[in-house]
Parts: C-alpha cells; structure tokens; sequence
C-alpha cells in the first residue's frame, strides 16, 4: 500500500472519529470506550499493514 493511501485513510478515521465526538450526542464513557476501539483497531491494522502481526486469517479461535 502506497504511503500517501495510507496518510490519506489514517486523516479520514481520524476526521470521522472527530466528527462522532463532536457531533453526536453520547455519553462520555461510550465515547471513550468508542475511541479506546477506534485507536485499538487502527494500530492492529497499521501493524499488518507494515507487515509486523502477519495474516489475522490464520488465527482461529474455538475449534
């Protein structure tokens, strides 16, 4: 994946995220709870992007 692609993906979750903090009514624990997620998923991400976990879809949980 091209760097600019991935500034380009990174400054658009964090705009979204902004725009949900700022503009939808919730309350504060689940907005932290929320961005607590959002962070969570994007370093999972940034760490496959960069090749650091590997595949996610070897993983397999239960039997």
């Amino acid at each position: 994946m091209p760097l600019i692609n991935l500034v380009v993906i990174l400054i658009a979750i964090g705009v979204l995220l902004w725009l949900v903090n700022n503009y939808i009514p919730m309350d504060s624990k689940i907005k932290q709870i929320l961005n607590v997620v959002v962070v969570i998923v994007v370093v999972i991400w940034l760490l496959q992007v960069f090749g650091v976990l590997g595949s996610l879809g070897d993983i397999h949980v239960g039997r």
